[in-house]
């Protein structure tokens, strides 16, 4: 099993000054640690707008600056918003392979949807599932053709649509980056399988219960899957708290309050909550509500090395391929994440590291023929021929043909259309004075 490490950003009220910058310094100090302990995976969130629980609004750039400060950890999108509302697919296909180019070909091109009212309605995506998911589907499956196609042949679809045009860059891993969707119940996961895309699931799941998810993901991805990508990526992640610490009271001292408080503020934003933007103090509800909550000790990964490891083991006899933590939650500290992860470097993840290797060549051994025979199902868009390139004329020179520019603009329009009629690999036919320095060099 590989691990991964989950990052909301939550900053909890009061705001001081300089909390936001030291959140964020923080949290790339401990990626970077992360990488040098050989964790696997650092997953990042897109949340808009979702005070205290996530000041995670543009992943893409935190990203990119723990591409420069680390080498080999791989870097999650966890995940892209991708109703065309939020972002333009096109945007989306060019951010993704850029950060791919500058981390060397280490991003995991995490997407989902959102169900909280204060992003849907900030950015007038609609609040119906069954809609959200067509824009969901539209936007991944076009994103992917964009990183793809040489050229992009364009697209009129539900919810966008754009012409042909050849996006760039193309991204360092062929054909893209991994695909995940969040899922947050069993329908998604098998949605997931279908869609041959791995399950980046945020349920929190009793590890007994993800044996159940596990085995419907890759029953339905043998059977079913028709990849919405140009390739798969089975796989089943799933979140878990983490707090580590030889004693199990401090390491509940240390960590607990933290899972709490995340899962009370989702709960806030997305099921009961009542917010008034930018007055709303969530932190001191929870501390009001914090008496009747439920305790979050070793069966959540909050306590021993002992006991982090039985909660691991679980999650790997149940068929799960990664457990991402939930280290960063409300009001944890940085020092104290620090030393859990190195505790977990040094005594509980070596195992499962042994046994990883051995499990990853039985797993795709097992899977090949079942993915071969996915590929097969696609169908895939249709590229153009050259003929069919459609040939775009600059503004500039449309303008003046069409009669609508200024004099000046027409007859800059027609010095540059003459110009393009000369080889312009040839200095010598643009510049007479040119051709007698060459003289001189070759005399």
């Amino acid at each position: 099993m590989k691990f991964g490490i989950f990052y909301e950003h939550q900053l909890p009220r009061p705001w001081n000054d300089g909390a936001e910058v030291r959140l964020f310094q923080e949290a790339l100090d401990q990626v970077e640690l992360a990488d040098k302990l050989g964790i696997d995976y650092a997953w990042e969130v897109e949340h808009h707008f979702l005070e205290e629980y996530s000041h995670s609004s543009a992943p893409e750039i935190f990203l990119a600056a723990c591409s420069q400060r680390t080498k080999k950890i791989r870097l999650g999108h966890g995940i892209c918003l991708m109703p065309p509302k939020y972002n333009h697919p096109a945007r989306v296909a060019e951010r993704i392979a850029t950060l791919d180019l500058v981390s060397n070909g280490r991003v995991e091109f995490g997407t989902g949807e959102s169900a909280s009212l204060m992003e849907l309605g900030g950015f007038n995506v609609g609040f119906d599932p069954v809609e959200k998911r067509r824009m969901w589907k539209e936007g991944v499956e076009q994103c992917t053709n964009m990183m793809v196609m040489d050229p992009y042949p364009g697209f009129k679809g539900e919810f966008f649509e754009m012409p042909c045009r050849n996006v760039v860059p193309k991204p360092l891993q062929k054909p893209h980056p991994p695909l995940w969707v969040a899922c947050s119940n069993r329908e998604t996961i098998k949605m997931a399988a279908r869609c041959g895309i791995g399950a980046l699931t945020f349920a929190f799941v009793d590890p007994r219960e993800a044996r159940q998810w596990v085995d419907d993901y890759y029953r339905i991805f043998k059977e079913e899957c028709v990849p919405i990508g140009h390739a798969v990526n089975p796989n089943v992640a799933m979140v878990t708290g983490f707090s580590l610490h030889a004693d199990e009271a401090e390491s509940r001292r240390r960590g607990e309050d933290g899972l709490r408080f995340f899962r009370y503020g989702l709960a806030h934003h997305y099921i009961f909550g009542e917010h008034r933007p930018g007055r709303t103090d969530i932190w001191a509800n929870f501390e009001k509500a914090r008496h009747a909550l439920p305790p979050a000790g070793a069966d959540h990964g909050i306590g021993t090395p002992d006991q982090l490891r039985t909660h691991l083991r679980q999650f790997e006899e149940s068929g799960v391929d990664q457990t991402v933590f939930i280290q960063q939650g409300g009001r944890n500290k940085h020092e104290h994440i620090c030393e859990a992860l190195e505790l977990f470097a040094e005594e509980v993840m070596p195992e499962f590291r042994q046994r990883e290797i051995a499990r990853e060549k039985r797993k795709q051994e097992e899977l090949a023929p079942h993915i071969e025979k996915a590929m097969a199902r696609k169908q895939a868009m249709k590229p153009m021929r050259d003929e069919e390139i459609p040939v775009f004329v600059a503004l500039g020179r449309k303008v003046a043909e069409e009669g609508t520019g200024t004099e000046r603009q027409k007859q800059n329009a027609k010095l540059w259309a003459d110009a393009a009629k000369v080889t312009l690999s040839d200095p010598l036919r643009h510049n007479p004075k040119a051709s007698v320095k060459q003289q001189e060099m070759d005399s």
